[in-house]
Parts: structure tokens; sequence; C-alpha cells
């Protein structure tokens, strides 16, 4: 079948240097572990694990974190191996056309869009807010909206995504200096958290560790929307807190390690990939990982979970204005400003290099992925990927799909950690500089980890998932098979083929007339 067949690694090496649609190489070891520290820097350490903290887990936020850094860890090893092997743009949408055939490679590079561009768009819109915050702690009275006729723009983010896409059409090195800037800048409020926040902490705050398991304030077909799709499969009442809650809050802010797969996006612009990858990738994810533990010993430690519960919106910001030290408050809200600038530069350029490799396949239209000759990069899609994104966080209550970003985040690592398996019995000659240990067990815990994971997601979030993946298919299947290049080269082979075969059957009958 057609969208079974798989795109051989070679033809990926050799589409990377088709003129016109190539990448520079100009990423080092350093840039690869910034950037991964930049996109994951971000909402998540600001935002994602004070509300973890406050609606599932409690205290054990901390584990939550931990279970998420497991899960994403073992599934790097995976793309790295991945990365090392096939060093092109694209990630596991590549991985997964090399492995498993055109058809899941479709679904995976569509869900990559859904996690990347929705990233992008409630970061943004994020970022509008906590500007807004900064503007209110200065004692300025700037309004975060204007109002353009009968639609309310938010214009933060437009400012924002305008800014950084210009700076990815002008060149990823030249973006990678600023977010390295940018970087050091949050990664200092970071380290001034945990150390002001250290200076409250009670150990009275961190028991109980895992709260008791207690009903959920929502009722009817909302409690059952919002309860995890594990809870609801195995017909528990709609809860909260417990060891599920643990769970639910390591599956919420998995949001904070989606950066890392975006790394991996950038393979074909990295010096040296074999080498580079590894490295980058996994020295960000310890950093990552390290600061996120702390942050969250700090934050439960600081005020009861109780006090994250009463707030509306709870951030680090709520756990310092609780102990009364509002100039902490106004540190971290600037921290929270720098710290989501950079992760909307990396989801940009993720998004770029998704579909570039999606459109230089054939399975989105072919103009995307024409590169600028000067400085090679994509910048017609850049600028496509900046209106769009900007769009729907100014003018959509698109912070209403976080979940989306982690479950398609999620169905990636799955597919990725058993491509690995796949990859590795279809092509045992290729030696990648780096290998997943313990031959098939680590791809194979990684893949279940992740999908129980996926399965702590609430049952809105997988209705939701189930229509993009709905609409992915009729995209795919009225577009992107018909003018899928794979598919053209095997009808090309046929034709020619079955054309060389009708002459000499043509001459085998004249000789045997004459």
């Amino acid at each position: 079948m057609q969208i079974l067949r798989t795109k051989p690694i070679e033809q990926s090496l050799a589409d990377s240097h088709e003129p016109g649609r190539r990448l520079k190489r100009s990423l080092s070891t350093w840039d690869l572990m910034i950037m991964g520290i930049a996109v994951a820097v971000g909402a998540g350490i600001f935002s994602v694990g004070a509300k973890a903290a406050a609606s599932f887990a409690g205290p054990a936020v901390t584990v939550s974190f931990g279970i998420a850094a497991v899960a994403c860890a073992l599934a790097i090893m995976c793309y790295a191996e991945f990365a090392t092997a096939i060093p092109v743009a694209g990630s596991a949408y590549v991985f997964t056309y090399a492995t498993m055939g055109e058809l899941l490679a479709w679904i995976i590079g569509w869900n990559l869009i859904l996690e990347l561009f929705t990233a992008g768009a409630v970061v943004a819109k994020y970022w509008g807010l906590y500007l807004s915050k900064v503007f209110a702690l200065a004692g300025l009275d700037v309004p975060a909206s204007i109002q353009l006729g009968p639609v309310e723009l938010v214009w933060g983010p437009f400012l924002i995504v305008a800014i950084f896409t210009v700076l990815l059409v002008l060149g990823t090195k030249l973006s990678a200096r600023v977010a390295n800037v940018f970087t050091i800048i949050k990664i200092a409020v970071v380290l001034f958290v945990i150390v002001v926040g250290f200076l409250y902490v009670k150990a009275q705050n961190y028991a109980p560790f895992v709260p008791d398991a207690v009903p959920s304030h929502a009722s009817g077909g909302t409690a059952v929307l919002k309860q995890s799709l594990f809870a609801f499969s195995t017909g528990a009442a709609p809860a909260q807190y417990g060891l599920f809650g643990v769970f639910a809050g390591a599956a919420l802010v998995f949001f904070a390690f989606i950066g890392f797969d975006v790394v991996a996006t950038s393979a074909e612009e990295v010096k040296d990939p074999q080498k580079t990858l590894p490295r980058g990738i996994f020295a960000g994810l310890g950093a990552v990982t390290l600061l996120y533990i702390l942050v969250s010993l700090a934050l439960t430690g600081m005020v009861p979970y109780t006090t994250l519960a009463a707030a509306d919106q709870p951030t680090l910001t709520t756990a310092f204005e609780a102990v009364g030290n509002t100039g902490a408050a106004k540190v971290i809200a600037f921290g929270s400003l720098v710290g989501l600038t950079t992760v909307i530069m990396v989801l940009l350029m993720g998004l770029a290099r998704v579909v570039l490799a999606m459109s230089r396949d054939g399975l989105l239209p072919r103009a995307l992925s024409v590169t600028s000759d000067k400085r090679s990069t994509p910048a017609r899609l850049q600028i496509l990927c900046g209106v769009l994104v900007a769009l729907v966080a100014g003018l959509t209550q698109v912070d209403l799909l976080e979940e989306m970003i982690n479950i398609g985040t999620l169905s990636a690592f799955v597919v990725v950690s058993l491509g690995i398996i796949v990859l590795r019995r279809r092509r045992p000659d290729l030696k990648p500089s780096f290998r997943v240990p313990f031959g098939k067990v680590l791809p194979i815990v990684s893949a279940i980890l992740c999908l129980y994971l996926m399965t702590n997601l609430a049952v809105e979030t997988w209705i939701y998932f189930v229509g993009w993946l709905a609409v992915g298919l009729v995209i795919y299947f009225s577009y992107g098979q018909r003018h899928s290049r794979l598919n053209k080269r095997f009808s090309e082979a046929r034709e020619a083929v079955s054309s060389s075969a009708v002459p000499a059957s043509a001459e085998g009958v004249a000789s045997r007339d004459s």
C-alpha cells in the first residue's frame, strides 16, 4: 500500500541538500543546550508547576516533575539516536517516515504542528498578559488589549511574535545569540526564586505530601470532560489529588519539557550533528530538570497547596504575594516575561522546520519549503507561521487548549520510541554515534510511560485531539497522498518498468511472426 511506504534515509539526506530548499549548519553544542533551556524554562516553571500543585498533586508536584522528566529523558534518548542517524529537519516526522510509512508520518507531522502552533500561540498569549502585569507593577496604566470594531485584540502577542519572526528570517544563528542573552537573564531570575523561596519554606507545608483524593469541584458533564481518560475508562468518580493526581500533574507539567523535541527539529542546522546533538540535548535536559525540581520544592514549601488552589490563576507570584514579599513578585513577573520570550522564538522556529520538512516531501504545498538564497532560512514560511500564531494568540482564547500541546508531543514520543526498534531491525547497517542503551527495553518503557501519561489527560482533550486527527486525515487523503514526492517516484519507476517491458514484448512477437 502507498500509505505504508517508507522514505529511504538516503533520500531524506539528499533532499536536505536540494538547491533552494536547504538550511545552513551553524549551531553548536552550547547553542543547542541554551535552546533547550530557552524553550523549557518559561511557562512550565513560572505557571504550569503552580497550577499542577494547586489542582492535582499538591506538594507531590515535585514527583510529577520527576516522572515527566524521566519520560522525557527516555524519549529524548530515542530522538538522539534517530537524529544522529538522520540529521535533517523535521524531527519525529522524518524519523517516522523512515520507519513506519507515510500515513503515520503525516499523522505525527500533523500532531507536531498541533503541538508547536498551539504552544506558540498559548505562550504568546501568556507573554501579553505578563507584559500587562509588569506595566501594572511599574505603576503604568497600559491596556492589554485594544478594541477594533467588534473584535478585541490583545496586542502583546503580535509584538513579540513579530520581533522573533523577523529575527528568525534574518538567520538562525542570530536568533540563537539573542536567545542566549535572554536565557541567561531568566536563569538568574530562576536562581533568585529558588534562593529567596527557600528562606520562606516551612516543613509543615509539605504535609500531606500526597493529598488525599477528594471529589472534583466540577459537576455533571463538565466533571466528566475534565476527568482524565484513564479515570473515566476505569469507572472512577471525578476526583482531584491522590495518586492519580500525581500522574495527572505529570501529564500537565510535561508541557515544561516540550522544548527538547523542538531542539531535535534543528538537526539540519547543527554543526557536526553526530556529536553536537546528543551533548546539547542532554545537557539542556539535565539543567532544566534540576531547576524545575528545586523551584517546585520552594513553591510548595513556601505556602500550603490549598493557598495556591484558592487562586484563580496560580503562579509563582501567588506564593510570594502570599508570604508578603511583593518585591520578589515584581522580579518574578519580569522573569516570567523574559522567560516566555525565548520560548516563543524556539517554538516558531520548530514549527517552520516541521512544515518545511513536510512540504519538501510534497505532503504540504512545495512552495512552503523554499529557503532564502542569502540567509538559507525559510523566510516566507517563517512569516506565514508568525502571522498565524499572532492572529490566534491575539484574537482567541487559545489558552483553553493547553493540554492539546501535551497530547501532540506525547503521541510523537510514543511513535519515535517504537520507531527506534523498527529502525534497528530494518537498517542494522546504520551506526549512529549515540544509541539508546539496554537494547529494546528503554524504548519500550518510554513508549508505555508516554502512552500512560497521555491517558492522564482530560477526556475533553482527547475529544479535541480526535477531531484534529480527523481534519488531518481529510487533508492527507485529499491533498498529501496525491502530491507526495515519494509516491510520485514509485509511480515513475513503475511506469519506466512498464514502458521498457512493452517494446521487448512486441519485439518478441515480431520475431516469432517472421
